[in-house]
């Protein structure tokens, strides 16, 4: 059958959903089939879809066992099929019945937990946030045996392709577009454009020091898009921080008449670090994600007004002032001259290297598919 990819996408789903994948990712296409071309499309799709469900059964198990499905729909999908997966917990049994009440063609293993995936990815309407992804998959012989890309590659990567983004960490110092598991992928590349990524990986692999590709395709995905977050809220910081077990913390804050609680865990590094200075009534906006036990974990936060601080008491006599008690100022122990208490906000920019109002998110390693960076402007400031 005559068959044109008019599109290919990669959608990442809810970053808590009980059986997510490792890349928590659905694939889908926009196709172009002839007017008569819906019965061939079925039954190609059901060859292929069966010998798929064999392939599955002899690979090993892992935690969950493999869930596949393919959704085809000759209409338009409802939008909602999209939001609910990518923002909160889907029930995989009722969306199955509405996506066979509305017509559409489902092929699955014996669970219908794939049917989640697969809705999102052929309901999401992309927009401005949108970002494209080129994979490169493997020689099949090569899979497992280590990746030849070298760092040397990754980092002129940047360089000679600036619409590419998120190829290295620069805080550790290493590249993020191979991954470390021995799966079939080489690299994947993400970019602005559908022309920059495919760009850099035929000059990725022009290079002595790349492993040669196999095959590739070129995705728009929602990756980057901050989809998974409603909006940023504003709040009063309520209690000091809390460590817990990791060195993650956690702070309890006021917002629209409830208290919340806010996490920010160690490998969130600047923001992390940003939350253990804060104390009761200090005023923030942060972004994040509503997590099943009720918890808020952070993505990124800004500090919009620091209550005023004690940094120090000031010297008599040679020697450090001493409280009087409660309301008395402080006192020399050795002349008695008495003084108010000295507060000031600490200079934040110095002691923690960020400023009042200014957005910090964790490295670019330890981010979320999902999460916008900051040097992509937050949501609809494009």
């Amino acid at each position: 059958m005559d068959c044109k990819v008019i599109e290919r996408r990669l959608v990442r789903l809810w970053p808590f959903a009980p059986r997510r994948t490792r890349g928590n990712g659905a694939l889908g296409a926009i196709l172009e089939i002839p007017e008569n071309g819906a019965k061939d499309l079925e039954k190609i799709c059901t060859e292929w879809f069966s010998i798929l469900l064999v392939q599955v059964r002899n690979h090993p198990p892992s935690v969950f066992k493999a869930s596949p499905c393919l959704v085809i729909s000759f209409d338009e999908t409802p939008d909602y099929w999209y939001w609910n997966a990518v923002r909160k917990y889907t029930d995989s049994e009722e969306l199955l019945e509405d996506a066979l009440q509305r017509g559409a063609i489902v092929l699955r293993s014996e669970s219908s937990f794939g049917v989640v995936g697969a809705c999102a990815a052929i309901s999401w309407n992309n927009d401005d946030n949108s970002s494209w992804e080129l994979i490169s998959w493997r020689d099949e012989s090569r899979i497992g045996t280590q990746r030849i890309l070298s760092s040397e590659s990754v980092l002129e990567l940047e360089k000679a392709h600036p619409q590419t983004f998120l190829n290295r960490d620069p805080t550790k110092g290493k590249g993020m577009i191979a991954p470390r598991t021995p799966c079939p992928v080489l690299y994947g590349i993400r970019g602005s454009t559908y022309t920059a990524v495919e760009r850099a990986h035929r000059w990725l692999q022009s290079r002595e020091d790349v492993e040669r590709s196999h095959s590739f395709a070129i995705h728009r995905t929602n990756q980057l898009s901050d989809d998974h977050i409603e909006s940023s809220t504003t709040g009063t910081v309520i209690s000091l921080p809390e460590e817990t077990k990791g060195g993650h913390a956690n702070i309890s804050v006021f917002s629209s008449g409830s208290a919340l609680k806010i996490v920010a865990f160690s490998e969130g590094g600047p923001v992390n670090r940003l939350l253990r200075s804060l104390i009761p009534g200090d005023r923030i906006t942060w972004s994040g994600l509503l997590s099943p036990d009720g918890s808020i974990h952070l993505e990124k936060i800004k500090l919009d007004f620091a209550t005023a601080r004690i940094v120090g008491r000031p010297l008599c006599c040679s020697r450090t002032m001493r409280s009087s008690g409660r309301g008395q100022g402080i006192r020399c122990l050795s002349c008695g001259r008495i003084e108010s208490r000295s507060w000031q906000c600490i200079d934040f920019e110095t002691t923690m290297s960020f400023s009042i109002g200014e957005w910090i998110e964790p490295s670019p390693s330890n981010r979320r598919h999902l999460s916008r960076p900051l040097s992509h402007g937050l949501p609809g400031t494009n």
